[in-house]
């Protein structure tokens, strides 16, 4: 499970995903089975988290990893290459974005 923190050693990524209805649910099959099966297994990954939205026009995913040559690494591997040419004909559009967490706020 992601653990968000201000001062984690990791490297967030957040992709968002846009598609139709229609489509949501095979291309979140496809994302899910690419972590199970793949993506969690590389060196460096954390965690991630799969979100879609009501109307099933976007899917968002949260990934940590150790460090961005471990996410970049894993994009590069003939395996992933071939897996994303395959979401992107799912989906409209697809954009892996690396962010440095700012801030953190909880309920507590």
């Amino acid at each position: 499970m992601p653990k968000i923190a201000k001062a984690a050693p990791v490297q967030t990524v957040i992709t968002t995903f846009e598609m139709t209805p229609g489509t949501c649910q095979d291309l979140l099959e496809a994302l899910t089975e690419a972590y199970a099966d793949f993506i969690s297994k590389q060196p460096g990954f954390v965690a991630a988290g799969l979100h879609v939205n009501d109307a099933q026009t976007r899917i968002a995913n949260y990934s940590q990893w150790q460090r961005r040559e471990d996410f970049l690494a894993m994009l590069r591997t003939p395996e992933m290459r071939e897996r994303n040419r395959r979401i992107n004909e799912m989906c409209k559009s697809f954009e892996p974005v690396m962010y440095e967490v700012a801030e953190t706020f909880d309920g507590n």
